[in-house]
């Protein structure tokens, strides 16, 4: 099933990705330097994913750095030249001792068969290089285009550029995948999950939102989208076409600019505390809070509490080796081994408040029950801390929303890891993309469960996990009861255009029919007969 998954809408000739290497039907004999050749292939390679991190954003250059690792790795350059030394010459033995290794990830649990994408890369480049064949990637036909591919490689998706590729449109890559994140964070439309056989130079438009790809279109089409596209340059703050007010925010982490937002509903501390060997002093953490702070006068910051464990390990916050570090010790569980972390950082917080006279929301991850929002609320407000919430991210904590906000005065979702424990889904495991759709209707029953809650509590419910840039979404999540979305901003204005077409009523009328829906994809089909987004 084709879906969106960064949206927008663009149109532009299609440029298909570069094919993989293939290695010539006959088999040579190797030569006296093979071995060295195909190890410098591989070195080569890794020097080159290096390049690319040193310039690519932060998520792109921690893949790419991951990858020039895995080509560097000694064990695969002895595998490489013990093939060699078996008479395989060079470019076949760099293709079968990667397919070796490709086996073992692929067989070894979705935490390393993530990375098999990722081998794919390092061979394909790596052969090249052997064969003098050229270097696969994205195409350059000299002029703005939409890029089609089977699946995107990370060292290809951290060299898009929106000026030249218009919209991306994939066969495999669900909606919280490298390209997805990256695709949204350029605002470049994409769709995945389309398998029609397209050609180089043959027109289409990529409707990121509805998750369509029309071939040849219309003039109608075309002028649809133009004015799609209008609709989207609109300013202000989101709101019904009623004038329901719900607040556009953005996700950010560090201190970037957002003059497109209201405000920010998730500041990512972790960068502060991970590559280093110890946790940064008070005053470290107060200078940062501040300069954040102090650009946001007058607008809401919601600022989370260290979410170490997991994806982002920090040694001296985590229990090192655990079985499952996604259902272990992280987010607010590291502060019951180190208190002292926790009170360092909200006592920052404080401080950066008190600098700049911006008043903080603080709200921690991972809580499970009642019992700890309550523990976290009341250390936050003894360090003068008054806005205090938390993150519903396991199911647990959804189904006892209510309790949960009787301790504290706010909630906000985390969609990514609530489907992740809610379809016990390794979020980063590609093949379970299907039951991390957002669209899920278990997940969607959970939100609309801690919307009720709020709305009898009187208190505010954002979402902030991934599902809150999907403009089809928004109407939903507005029904819902949802009080804040926060997004990367390049979504704001296709989620503020999608919301101002809707009455309150309207968003009622779409949620309950969402939610009524038994699949992803009945679900989408019920929003998408209910509403019209382009």
């Amino acid at each position: 099933m084709t879906i969106g998954i960064s949206p927008g809408v663009a149109t532009g000739p299609v440029a298909r990705l570069g094919l993989p290497p293939q290695l010539p039907a006959e088999t040579p004999e190797p030569g006296q330097d093979d071995a060295d050749r195909a190890t410098a292939a591989l070195e080569d390679t890794a020097l080159e994913l290096e390049r690319r991190a040193s310039y690519a954003n932060d998520d792109a250059a921690e893949v790419l750095t991951a990858s020039a690792m895995m080509a560097r790795d000694p064990a695969l350059a002895a595998s490489v030249r013990d093939l060699v030394g078996q008479g395989v010459p060079a470019a076949w033995a760099v293709d079968r001792a990667i397919g070796t290794y490709r086996e073992m990830l692929a067989s070894a649990g979705p935490y390393l068969a993530e990375r098999v994408t990722d081998l794919d890369d390092i061979r394909d480049r790596a052969v090249a290089h052997l064969l003098g064949l050229p270097m696969p990637g994205l195409p350059t036909p000299g002029h703005p285009y939409v890029l089609v591919a089977v699946e995107l490689a990370p060292a290809d998706t951290a060299l898009l550029d929106p000026a030249v590729v218009l919209a991306v449109v994939t066969e495999r890559g669900g909606p919280t995948s490298h390209t997805a994140i990256l695709a949204k964070s350029l605002g470049i439309p994409a769709v995945s999950g389309f398998t029609e056989s397209l050609v180089d130079g043959q027109v289409v438009l990529v409707d990121g939102a509805k998750g369509r790809v029309v071939v040849d279109p219309s003039a109608a089409e075309l002028a649809a989208a133009r004015g799609r596209a209008a609709r989207v340059a609109t300013t202000g703050p989101g709101r019904t076409a009623d004038g329901h007010p719900v607040a556009l925010l953005a996700n950010i982490g560090g201190p970037d600019p957002v003059p497109d937002a209201e405000g920010v509903g998730l500041f990512r501390t972790e960068f502060l505390f991970l590559d280093r060997s110890q946790a940064p002093t008070v005053e470290e953490q107060r200078a940062v809070y501040r300069s954040v702070l102090e650009p946001l006068a007058g607008r809401r910051i919601i600022v989370r509490t260290l979410d170490a464990g997991a994806d982002k390990p920090v040694p001296y916050a985590t229990f090192g080796q655990e079985a499952n570090p996604a259902l272990g010790v992280r987010g607010l569980r590291t502060s019951w081994r180190h208190p002292e972390l926790l009170h360092d950082q909200l006592a920052a917080l404080a401080l950066a408040a008190s600098d700049t006279g911006v008043e903080p929301w603080v709200m921690a991850p991972m809580v499970a029950t009642a019992a700890e929002a309550a523990d976290f609320a009341a250390t936050a407000r003894s360090h003068g801390l008054a806005r205090v919430g938390v993150m519903i991210e396991i199911p647990a904590a959804a189904l006892r929303a209510a309790a949960i906000l009787s301790e504290v005065d706010f909630v906000s979702l985390g969609t990514n890891d609530l489907s992740q424990y809610t379809f016990a889904a390794d979020r980063e495991e590609s093949a379970l993309a299907d039951l991390l759709d957002p669209w899920q209707p278990a997940l969607l029953d959970l939100v609309a469960l801690v919307a009720e809650a709020a709305r009898a509590a009187g208190k505010p419910a954002g979402v902030c996990g991934e599902a809150a840039g999907d403009p089809l979404l928004a109407p939903v999540f507005a029904g819902l009861g949802i009080s804040s979305l926060s997004m990367a901003r390049t979504v704001i204005p296709e989620v503020r255009a999608s919301l101002a077409e809707h009455t309150l009523d309207d968003c009622r009328e779409i949620a309950a029919a969402v939610l009524a829906a038994d699949t992803p994809a009945d679900a989408r089909r019920a929003a998408s007969a209910c509403v019209e987004v382009g």
